[in-house]
């Protein structure tokens, strides 16, 4: 699917808010709120738009680490651990990537015994290196900087 700027401007407005009324997201890009609603419905039958979600202030929720942990697995056989990612709700992102190790995953719990627990679940599959956030300094969309 190809998107035109109004595509865009419609991501980076639902990105901002996605509880937005149609009519009041067509007001600000000048369009009817039907004509934007066909939009959406157009963008999320072409799974641009995967699903909506909510931003949750994790410190408030006794989440108080995040942990950035790089693994570099044992053995070519990575199925077993990616079912392991998949089950373990403390790892909320994982991406598989190029350089040094094999995963990048961000994992955020209530306590270090919690972080203990899922390290050493990880070091059946692999070695790790581990990074904890101190303070987080900024989060945004990728959207917003298509329009910088």
């Amino acid at each position: 699917m190809l998107l035109d700027h109004i595509d865009m401007q419609i991501l980076q407005i639902l990105t901002r808010n996605s509880r937005i009324q149609w009519k009041e997201l067509g007001e600000q890009i000048h369009m009817t709120g039907q004509a934007v609603g066909n939009r959406i419905k157009k963008l999320e039958d072409n799974g641009v738009i995967k699903a909506y979600t909510l931003i949750v202030d994790e410190m408030k929720l006794g989440l108080n680490y995040t942990a950035f942990v790089i693994i570099t697995m044992k053995s070519a056989n990575h199925a077993s651990f990616i079912h392991l990612l998949n089950n373990r709700n403390e790892v909320v992102e994982a991406h598989r990537i190029s350089g040094e190790g094999c995963y990048h995953l961000t994992i955020k719990v209530a306590s270090q015994e919690q972080l203990n627990h899922v390290l050493n679940q990880l070091l059946d599959h692999g070695n790790y290196s581990l990074n904890l956030s101190v303070q987080k300094i900024k989060q945004r969309s990728a959207l917003d900087a298509t329009f910088e």
